[in-house]
Formats: structure tokens, C-alpha cells, sequence
């Protein structure tokens, strides 16, 4: 090991590094002054945003090539970075309400964001394992978080067995992929692909393997079943943080090993991957009609646009549209963890006890108490359905044009189709703020209030204003 192999993670040893020292700075911050917990959690995501931009997306790599440095790792950094901070800032008005002021959530977060960062940069897939743990084993333990309050229990236990048992499916991928090319480095297993030295039936058998790992962490249909009760267990600003930054995690793996260590495997996972998509999008869409509860909608809701995103994957066995099909990936991550933030910033804010307030029915009236507040929600359900001028219509424009470009017309004709039913459930929140006559509350304070401002106007203005982002993540895909 040399100091350029910790410089090529410098941004996640930074995160650690700062993770660990709060862990111990916690124990000397009074309970009525965790605040500061938060701050110095905002403040070392912070740094290492600044870290990750730092880096500035030059091509390197460390330990043996087990990781890289790219503007792929940079795009998604920078991304995590930011969610990170979100998902504190969502948290700390919450967990005074619930009473459940205590600092180790904060870290327990940044320990979680490491392993997603680390997931993005990680080019080997045993180290894409570690990541895959140090992000997930935080959040099982977060998942339950409000002790002891059942449902919550029952939800961390959820996902902790059928997270270790993704975890064995993953890892037994990596065995067979590793008994088919002797690597487990992502360009290892290119090269012995390109030179025939691979048994390819056996490297197909792992591969699908490792999407069924990696489809647990994005919820992909049909190994979604734990999101809706998770999501609905975990308190509020922790499913918003996991809703984003799992999925961002995620699809950095996949993207990462389907465009580079499987593209000559097209015609054998395409198509799995084309129906894991049309799955995804149909089952999200239609099992979120019949939600009442909103959080329960928007789990459902997160399902289908993973399974939005998994339109354009599809196309990574295609070497003209792959790049196109990845910046549309990157760029659809950034929409969606603008508009679900903002989206569960409203429900943290509607939320009266763990429990309360999370009905739809509850929102009635909101738009004439708190219009600002349901002006925000409008705007969000609007970007989720993809409805110009948010950031939500011009992420499915770029996904649905990447499968066009690749050939999957059937595929994209019925994400648009699906597209559509969805405005159904999310306009029943709207219609019911606006048009049922209520009591609906919302509290909040101030922090909250900002989140929910930055993210509504970053959904228009991001829907308006697109050309540099896309051509950030045009650039990053690049670099790949």
C-alpha cells in the first residue's frame, strides 16, 4: 500500500475518519445540544464533497486496480455527498419531535455514505461486497432506530435477513465469475473475456447471480418485497436518505460491471435485465394505486422508477447507446434524489407521532393551512410523474431515448404507459390537498423548511436548466 492508493479513496478515508471522531465527540455533546451532532455531520460531508470535487474526476486508480478515480466515482460522490447532508437535515428536527435525540444516528449515517462511496469507486467485485455491507449493515441498524417500537423491529429484522441472504446470492456470483476468469477485478474479467479465456455459460450463471444481489439494493422486482414494509418501519428521514442513496449505490455497481465486464454477455443478460425492468415498472406502478398510506405509496413509487432507470441499463450490450444510456442512469439519479428528498421533507413535516399523519386522507386541507407546503408537494408529485417543466420529465425523456437509441421501442413504449398510470396516485395527493376539505398539520423547523425550499426549486429549475448537468454526467460517462 502507497499513498497514492489512499489518495484514490481520499474522500471515503476522510468520511471514516471523521465518522469515527464523532462517534467519540458524541459521547461529551449533551442530549439537549445534539444539534452540534448534526452540524459536524453536515460539516464532514462537506469536506469530503469537497474532497470528491477535488479530485476532479482524473482517471486513477489504487490498491492493485481493486478501486478507481474516475468522473463516473467523482459524479456519484459529489451526489452521495449531498444526500448525505439532506438526509441530516430531515432527520434533526424529526428525531427531537419523536424523541429519539441521539447522536449515533449521525454517525451511523456517514458510515453508511462511506460504503456507498466506496461502492461507486469499487472496480473489483470483492470490494463492491464490502461496500455493499458497510452501507447496508448502518442501515439495518438505523431501520430500527425507534426503539422499541415494534413495527420498526419487525422492519430492520426484514432487511437484515433478506439482505444477508441477497448478499449470499451475490457472493456466490462472484465465486463463479471468479471459477470462469480466475479475477474478480471488473478489468480482469474483461480482458479474459476478450482473449477467450472465460467459460462463458459460467460467467452468465454468475452474473446473474450478482443482479440479483445488486437487485435487492435498487428494489427491483422481483426482489422488491422488502421495501414497502421497511420503508414504512424506518422513521421518515432515514427511508428518504435510503431511498436515494441505496439506489444511487446501486446502480453505480451495475452500471459499472454490466457496461464494463459483461458487455459481450448482451444477448444472455439483456434480456434478464429487460425483464427485471418491465417487472419493476408494471408491479411499482399498479401496487401503488391501492396505497393509502403515503409512505407505503412512495415505497411502491421508489420501485417503479428503479425500475425507469433499469430501461436505459438495458441497453449496455449496445456500444454506440451505452454511454448515452449511462448519463441518462446518472442524470435520472440526480432528479430523483432532488424530488423524493423534497417529497419525504413534506411527509417529516405532516408526520405528528411515529404513525400519525401518514395517511393520505391526512393532507387534506393542506393547501389551504400551509399553501406554501402544499405548493412544494405539488411540485414534487408533478417531477415524479414526469411532467414538464420539472426535472422528473426531462430524466424520463433522456432514460426512454437511450432504449429507442438501442432498439427497445416495446420497452419504452411501456415506461411511457407506466409513466401514465402513475399520475393517477400521485395527483390523488394533490387533488386531496386542494379539493377534501381538512385539518391537515405540518410542523417543522427551520432547517426543515430550507430542504423543502432548496429541493422545490432545484426540481424547476433543474427541469429548465438542464444542459450542464447532463453534459457533467455526459462527461463522467466519458471517463468511464
Amino acid at each position: 500500500m502507497t499513498f497514492s492508493d489512499f489518495a484514490t479513496l481520499l474522500p471515503e478515508v476522510a468520511l471514516v475518519v471523521w465518522a469515527s471522531a464523532l462517534l467519540l465527540v458524541d459521547l461529551w455533546i449533551p442530549k439537549a445540544r445534539k444539534g452540534w451532532a448534526a452540524f459536524l455531520a453536515v460539516l464532514g460531508l462537506a469536506l469530503t464533497f469537497g474532497f470528491a470535487v477535488a479530485q476532479g474526476g482524473g482517471a486513477g486508480a489504487g490498491f492493485h486496480g481493486m478501486v478507481v478515480s474516475d468522473g463516473f466515482a467523482t459524479f456519484l460522490e459529489a451526489l452521495l455527498a449531498l444526500s448525505g447532508a439532506l438526509g441530516v437535515l430531515l432527520a434533526y428536527d424529526y428525531l427531537k419531535r419523536q424523541g429519539m435525540v441521539r447522536g449515533e444516528y449521525y454517525t451511523l449515517l456517514l458510515f453508511s455514505v462511506a460504503g456507498m462511496m466506496l461502492m461507486a469507486k469499487a472496480a473489483d467485485l470483492m470490494v463492491i461486497f464490502l461496500a455493499l455491507e458497510l452501507l447496508s449493515i448502518p442501515l439495518y441498524v438505523l431501520t430500527a432506530f425507534a426503539r422499541p417500537r415494534e413495527v420498526g423491529e419487525e422492519a430492520a429484522l426484514k432487511y437484515f435477513l433478506l439482505g444477508a441472504f441477497a448478499a449470499a446470492f451475490f457472493v456466490y456470483g462472484i465465486a463463479l465469475v471468479y471459477g470462469a476468469t480466475q479475477s474478480t477485478q471488473i478489468a480482469g474479467i474483461a480482458a479474459a473475456v476478450d482473449t477467450g479465456r472465460a467459460n462463458l455459460a459460467l460467467l452468465a450463471l454468475g452474473g446473474g447471480l450478482l443482479l440479483v444481489g445488486l437487485g435487492f439494493k435498487v428494489a427491483a422486482v422481483p426482489f422488491h418485497m422488502w421495501t414497502p414494509d421497511v420503508y414504512e418501519g424506518a422513521p421518515s428521514p432515514l427511508t428518504s436518505f435510503m431511498a436515494v442513496g441505496a439506489k444511487v449505490a446501486g446502480f453505480a455497481a451495475l452500471l459499472r460491471v454490466l457496461v464494463l465486464a459483461f458487455p459481450t454477455l448482451g444477448s444472455r443478460l439483456a434480456p434478464i435485465v429487460w425483464a427485471l425492468a418491465l417487472l419493476t415498472m408494471v408491479v411499482g406502478n399498479l401496487a401503488a394505486l391501492a396505497q393509502q398510506n403515503i409512505k407505503r405509496m412512495l415505497a411502491y413509487s421508489s420501485i417503479a422508477h428503479a425500475g425507469y432507470m433499469l430501461v436505459a441499463v438495458v441497453a449496455f450490450a449496445d456500444a454506440k447507446a451505452a454511454p448515452a444510456a449511462v448519463a441518462a442512469v446518472l442524470f435520472y439519479l440526480l432528479a430523483y434524489a432532488v424530488t423524493n428528498f423534497g417529497a419525504w421533507a413534506v411527509v417529516v413535516a405532516v408526520e405528528h407521532a411515529e404513525g400519525e399523519g401518514l395517511n393520505i386522507a391526512d393532507y387534506a386541507g393542506l393547501g389551504r393551512k400551509h399553501p406554501w407546503l402544499a405548493l412544494a408537494m405539488t411540485v414534487f408529485m408533478l417531477s415524479f410523474a414526469g411532467i414538464p417543466p420539472t426535472v422528473g420529465f426531462v430524466g424520463k425523456f433522456y432514460l426512454f431515448r437511450a432504449a429507442l437509441d438501442a432498439g427497445y421501442v416495446g420497452l419504452a413504449i411501456v415506461g411511457v404507459l407506466a409513466s401514465v398510470v402513475s399520475v393517477y396516485y400521485y395527483m390523488r395527493v394533490v387533488t386531496t390537498m386542494y379539493m377534501r376539505a381538512g385539518e391537515a398539520e405540518a410542523r417543522g423547523d427551520a432547517w426543515l423548511n430550507l430542504g423543502v425550499a432548496l429541493t422545490a426549486l432545484a426540481t424547476v429549475f433543474l427541469g429548465i436548466v438542464v444542459a450542464p448537468v447532463f453534459q457533467w454526467a455526459v462527461r463522467a460517462v466519458l471517463k468511464l
